[in-house]
Order: C-alpha cells, then structure tokens, then sequence
C-alpha cells in the first residue's frame, strides 16, 4: 500500500474490501486506499477549522483543499458511479460534518443537510447515492450529494452559527449545492446563501421556492399515489393511509391523500403515535402538533403505541420519518398492499426484497419522494412556484409509469428497476464527458 507524506508523518493505510473505501485514521496520516477500481487519495492533517478531501477523477487522484479533523471512522460503499468527493469538516468547535458528492455525470450536485445528533458518514453517503438515483429517474440535469453536521439540537442563535460556520467550509466545494433536510429548513439554507451564494430551498423572500412550507415532497408522494391510481392500483377513494412521520413531508401527504379521498387513519412522530380507523381530521391534527409540538394527546384519536402503527391494517403506508425504519426484523408486520417512501432510505434493502416476494407494491424513495429535489431544480435555475409544482406532478406521475412498465415488463423489485432506469441515463451522460 502507498504511502504519502503530509508534514512530518506518514503512515500506510491498512488494506480493506476493494468494493469499500473506508477512513480510520488519527490525525497526520495520509495514504491511498483501493476502492473498486479506483485509488483514492485520503488526507488528514492535525490542524483545526478545515476540511478533509477525497476526490476521485477520471483515474487521477486531487486534492483542492485539505484542512482537517483529529479523527475520522467511516465506510461507505464505492463503485463506478462514485462517490466523487468526500469531505471530512470541523466548522466550529464540538461540531463535525460530512459531504458526499457521490455523482456529478448530469451535472452539479444538489442535496439537503442533515442536522442530527447520531448523523454517520455512512449514511450521508447512502442518502448522496439516493440522490443520485432520485436526480437521474427524474431527469434532472443535477447530480447526487448530500451532508450530515453532528450536532444537538441548538436554539435558534447556536443554529445559526453552525449554519454559517458550515457554510464558509463548504465554500470550495463548488460541485454541491445544499438544500434543507432533517434538522434544517428554509432559514437554514437562506444564513447558507448569505454566506456563499450557494443553496436552494430558500424561503420566499429571497426569491425561492420554500419546498417544505409548500410540502413539494408531499406534493410528489401524492403525483405517485395519483399515477397508481390510474394504474388501477390503489383506488384511493376510502383507501385506508397510515403515515410514519408528521412533519413537513408527512403532514402535506396526509394532507393532499385526505383531499383525494383517503383516510388517513393512523400517524406517528417521534413521541408517539394517534389512530382513529374511522380517519382521523387531518387539519385538527396539525393544530394539535403545533400547539404542544407532538401528535400524543390528540382528542381526536386513540393514542396507540409509535411503533405499532406500521402493522396495522392499511392500503397505503407511507413512511415518512427516519431511515431503516423498516427493516428484515419487523417488515413481517407490515399488511399494506401498497408502500410510498415518503422518507430517505426508510427500508432496507433486504426488507424489500421481502416485501416484493409478498406482492407488497413498494415504490422506493427515489421515486416517490422526488418532489423536494424537483423542486429545488427548479429553483436553481430560477422557476417559480407554479412551473416547480407543474413539474413535479409531469415527473413524478411520468417516472411512476416507467416503473410500472419495467416491472410488468421483467421480475425485479422496484428499486431495482428504478436503478435501472437511473444506470442507464447516468452511463449516456458519462459517455459525454471529457476523459482527458
């Protein structure tokens, strides 16, 4: 294994799995480590306030900038697609982040950023290869990203400050645009964009088109819930509708399913969970939510236990909270007939796997809950709300009824087929770029 000298140390990487790039290193290492085909080239330097870069370009190995963290662990799968760049950041001080550009063959990546506690590199790569997917099935000229700042939850000033103090980090990384996600909004992005002139999902004052306000990710659950509809699979008429998750995306997909004749008959949040099996006031709810801050409490429900509600008896599940919520330990509860990933990841691979050999119709994520990044697309390239919104239901229905045909067409699960669908506009557009 090569070694590279940064300053004074060096210090070889041990070998690992050539279909995973991993980082586990104190600070003042560097070397190359194998991921796939390709070599990678990781850097950590035992200085504070800077960025750790991995690039991986047309077989050669860059760096733009490397400023550093005292430690790093992480693992993240590589491929031919990517990522492309990974970058290890220290913004402020007790605050850690990642960004992932995993794929930029269609153009500049755009991505949200997740702010929790528990983020992982791991997962802000699986989320930046979700993007990927999602921008390609959809036909956006964008590539996938995605970031994860560690940090608790923060009053508004702190808030404000690690926004800030990301943003200036994240300046060089001109090939990833950010957008809001778990833990950040509209406000997040607009303290971002005065510091960078970088970032979508603003809020309406500044000119953007406030995806989670609007609920541009609900509006595109409900396009899908739309085009099964005209498949003659989900009537939706009556059609029974749990959603896993009350915030802005489920509460706009509880909201728009109410309006097309579904009852939404139980929902959860983090703390807790309602029901009603005659459907629950969808409005009243909302008010409940935000008067005391959680669905627990309702009077116009029966308070059941959170995770309960996956099982219960439905024709449409939507999980719209956290991802691997619904893993090969407990998908046996699911009665659905019909699932719409309202969340990122929110099923694992292998759960999916059995949920298709049941006949359960799952449509993935990378589908089903392309609004926001529809929308933010749009956004970036300075379309208004209505021409964002018209967009999302003209892509979200069009890309649904792709699926369907590829499924009717050869025995896959969803996802596969919707990794077909991306595959095969992400190798045409690959063949266009410069390899020299």
């Amino acid at each position: 294994m090569k070694a590279t000298v940064i300053g004074s140390r060096t210090k070889s990487l041990a070998s690992i799995p050539a279909d995973v790039c991993s980082a586990r290193r104190a600070s003042g290492t560097a070397g190359t480590i194998s991921g796939g085909q390709d070599q990678w080239l990781l850097m950590l330097m035992a200085r504070r306030g800077s960025v750790t870069v991995c690039r991986r370009s047309a077989g050669q190995d860059r760096v733009r900038r490397v400023v550093a963290v005292d430690q790093v662990h992480a693992s993240w799968t590589a491929d031919e697609l990517g990522p492309a760049l990974v970058a290890f950041l220290r913004p402020c001080d007790g605050v850690e982040a990642v960004v992932v550009v995993d794929n930029v063959a269609l153009g500049p990546a755009i991505g949200g950023v997740r702010m929790r506690p528990d983020v992982t590199p791991g997962e802000v790569a699986r989320l930046a290869r979700a993007m990927t997917v999602k921008n390609a099935v959809a036909g956006l000229p964008h590539g996938g990203g995605k970031a994860g700042i560690a940090a608790p939850g923060l009053a508004a000033a702190g808030h404000e400050r690690v926004m800030r103090a990301f943003a200036r980090a994240i300046r060089p990384l001109t090939d990833y645009t950010p957008g809001p996600d778990m833990g950040t909004s509209e406000t997040s992005m607009a303290y971002v964009h005065d510091e960078i002139g970088r970032a979508v999902g603003l809020p309406a004052v500044l000119g953007g088109v406030p995806l989670d306000e609007l609920g541009a990710t609900g509006s595109g659950l409900a396009a899908c819930a739309d085009a099964l509809s005209e498949a003659n699979l989900l009537d939706l008429g009556g059609a029974r509708v749990v959603i896993q998750g009350f915030g802005a995306v489920g509460w706009h997909a509880a909201r728009l399913l109410a309006e097309r004749g579904a009852a939404i008959i139980a929902v959860s949040d983090s703390r807790g969970a309602t029901w009603d099996p005659g459907g629950l006031d969808v409005a009243a709810l909302r008010a409940h939510k935000l008067s005391v801050g959680q669905v627990a409490g309702f009077s116009g429900g029966t308070a059941v236990p959170r995770d309960d509600i996956i099982g219960f008896d439905c024709e449409l599940l939507v999980p719209a909270a956290q991802p691997d919520v619904v893993t090969a330990d407990n998908v046996g509860k699911i009665s659905a007939r019909v699932i719409l990933q309202g969340a990122n990841i929110p099923i694992t691979v292998e759960a999916e796997a059995q949920l298709a050999e049941r006949g359960v119709l799952c449509v993935p994520d990378v589908v089903a809950n392309a609004g926001g990044v529809i929308c933010a697309a749009a956004e970036y390239r300075g379309a208004g709300r209505a021409e964002a919104f018209g967009e999302i239901t003209e892509k979200i229905r069009a890309s649904t009824a792709e699926l369907l045909d590829r499924l009717r067409r050869a025995p896959m699960t969803p996802r596969a087929a919707a990794g077909q669908m991306a595959n095969e506009r992400l190798r045409r557009a690959a063949a266009l770029r410069r390899r020299f």
